[in-house]
This record gives C-alpha cells, structure tokens and sequence, in this order.
C-alpha cells in the first residue's frame, strides 16, 4: 500500500493524481491541500478518508471544518498548515501540485522530513534550485518529476545511468497561437490565449503555455533535474503532442518517450517509480498518426521563450524575477487588465528592475518576489 499527500488536490493535476488512486486501489491518502475550493475538498475528504487538510485562508477552513465535523479529520489553513502537512507522519510520498512559489517551503520541509517529492510545482526548482537539489542529494531524497516534458527526459535516462548526455530536447506544442506573428498576438483574448489544442489544463498554465513562457519554465527546471547548462536544452516545437521530450547522448543516439497526451500517465510512472502499471486510457496508434512534425520556435514572436534563456544565464534571483512577474502579469491578463504582449513586457522590465543577488537565500527569493510583486502593482 503506497502512502501520499497531495498539495493541489482540487487542480488539474491534483484530481488526476486521485484519478488514479481510484483506479490503481492500492493508494492511501493521507492528507490534502487546496486553494479556495472547499466544497470540491469537502468531497474528497469524504471519499479518500485523509487524516489532515489544508485551505489556503481560515475563513475558508473554518467553514471546511464545520462542513466535515461528522469526520476524524484534521482541518488547516495557510502556509503553516502547508509545512504541517510536508512535515506530518503516515505517508512517504509528496505530490506537489500547488501553482506558484507557495511550493518552495513545504517541499524543503518534505525533503527534511525525509519525503519522495512527486514534482509538478516547476516554480520551486525555477526559483531555489540550486537550494532544493543540494538538500535532496544530501538527504538521499528522490525528486520525481510529473510534468510531461520532463517524465519524459526521466524515463528516457532510465537504464542509462554513467552515459553522458549531450543534449536535452525539450518539446513544446506550440500552443494556440502556433504560426502566428507578433502583429497578428495584439488583439488576442483571454478566451483565445485559454484554447490549448492538445491538453486540458488550468488557466494559468495555459496561458503560460501560449505565450511559450511555460517552456521557458520548463528549460529551467530541466537545467536543475538533469544537471546541465542552458546550451544543453533546446526547444523544438512539435504540434502533434506524441513525443514528449527526447535525450540526445554524446554518441549522438536520441531516446524518446512517446504516448497520447494524458498527465495520467506521468503522475502514475511518479507515484509507482520504477515499476509501471497498467493504466486506462487511449493509447498511441501508429496506424493513425499521418505524420509527425518538428519546427524551430519563434523566439521574436515568442519573447518569453528567450527571456527565459537570459534569466537562465545571469542566474542568481533572476529567474525568480520572470516567474514573479509572469505569474502577476497572467493574473493581471486573465483579469483584461492587460495585453497579451504586455505579459512578456513586464517579465522583461521586472528582471532588469531588481536588485541582482548571485546566491539568494530562501528569504532572498521571497524578496525578490515581494520586490518584483511591488514594482508591477505601482504601474497599474
């Protein structure tokens, strides 16, 4: 019987992580955290039977625990209900799914608590990776990764183990705007910018995903994942979604993971690494797929792509810097505040406005959130 808790129960990785505890039977849940969705907790308290969850806001949680006070479970709230969770007793893997930098704390407090991290908060390696990989290794903690792209690179090393890797390929879908060039992004949307044409996800990683600023996220992660510099990762856009990412060794063989696009699949091989199970679902059929198409991105168009290489490369807080301001520039987008162009304008103007610190301490990351956040609300 495996043992989890889950940070981002009510999102779209969250229920499809309890997807599976419900079909694979043999998954115990041991805690839940949510945003602001109560009622969508309150049913999965009563269906997973967990011993402790958390909301982000005691209103919120105080009208949880009155909502299930017919049930033996532990009601939280806030960033320390959060490190309750990562820290508590019962349960050995973490899935971490919970948007933003808000995962920072609670998976350096799992990994000191000896916790497996199931990983789908990018954010946290984007932003401390260079705390949160160290602590790993030192407190022989496995980092599994849950985003498609690099599951993909993961089960693409498995079995690989001493082989140098040359190069990290890195796909992306292209997203909705796929083709089109900067003139034609002015008028977009939040409607337009919401329509994926492959995957189901929620509003901000869709987003993200349109502007090409989610890869950008990604090939920072992937740099802190697989230990290599930012000339090892190259995006190649594929719009057809079946190859999800590919490792190119020194010797110049390619490995690649293939399959339809389901996150079921990722967050299963992650919850029940090494061993796979089956799973339901649609499966990849050669006869039907016509073609398969690999492009260069458009980094003109797509600025947020290339940003996210400079941010890479001054290092330090400065890919804290874009990821503070892409998460408040969506959230400004998604309230028609601002343009779609603006997102990556102010990701541009947030990392040459702050204060540069080489090594950044965890509350020097939190800082240079607060120092980014501030800068962006005095412009509106």
């Amino acid at each position: 019987m495996k043992r989890i808790a889950i940070l981002g129960s009510t999102g779209s990785i969250g229920t499809q992580t309890l997807d599976i505890v419900r079909e694979q039977k043999d998954i115990e849940v041991a805690a839940l955290c949510a945003g602001r969705n109560t009622a969508l907790l309150e049913r999965q308290i009563r269906e997973f039977s967990p011993k402790a969850a958390a909301l982000w806001e005691e209103a919120d949680a105080r009208e949880l625990k009155s909502r299930v006070r017919d049930l033996p479970v532990k009601i939280l709230w806030g960033m320390e209900g959060l490190l309750t969770i990562a820290r508590m007793e019962g349960y050995e893997i973490l899935v971490t799914a919970i948007v933003g930098m808000l995962g920072i704390r609670p998976t350096i407090a799992a990994i000191k608590a000896g916790k497996t991290i199931a990983l789908a908060n990018k954010e946290t390696l984007v932003t401390a990776g260079h705390l949160i990989m160290p602590l790993a290794a030192k407190m022989q903690v496995p980092i599994l990764p849950v985003d498609s792209e690099h599951s993909a690179i993961f089960q693409s090393l498995n079995g690989e183990r001493g082989n140098r890797i040359h190069k990290i390929l890195l796909t992306a879908s292209g997203g909705p705007f796929r083709g089109r060039k900067r003139q034609e992004l002015a008028a977009v949307r939040v409607e337009d910018a919401l329509k994926h044409p492959n995957w189901s996800m929620g509003k901000k990683i869709t987003v993200d995903s349109a502007t090409m600023v989610n890869k950008g996220l990604e090939v920072m992660e992937a740099r802190w994942l697989f230990d290599v510099v930012p000339s090892q990762v190259q995006v190649v856009v594929h719009p057809q979604s079946v190859v999800h990412s590919m490792v190119e060794f020194e010797d110049g063989a390619v490995m690649a993971q293939l399959g339809t696009p389901d996150m079921r699949l990722p967050i299963q091989y992650a919850l029940y690494y090494p061993m796979r199970r089956p799973l339901s679902g649609k499966r990849l059929d050669f006869y039907e797929l016509s073609s398969i198409t690999f492009e260069k991105p458009d980094l003109d168009t797509f600025s947020g792509l290339a940003l996210a290489y400079r941010a890479l490369g001054e290092g330090g807080n400065i890919p804290t810097a874009y990821n503070a301001a892409n998460e408040k520039a969506v959230a400004l987008f998604l309230e028609r505040k601002i343009s779609f162009l603006e997102i990556p304008e102010l990701i541009q103007g947030s990392m040459e406005k702050v204060k540069y610190r080489e090594h950044p301490a965890l509350e020097e990351i939190l800082e240079t959130e607060q120092e980014v956040y501030q800068w962006i609300e005095s412009r509106w």
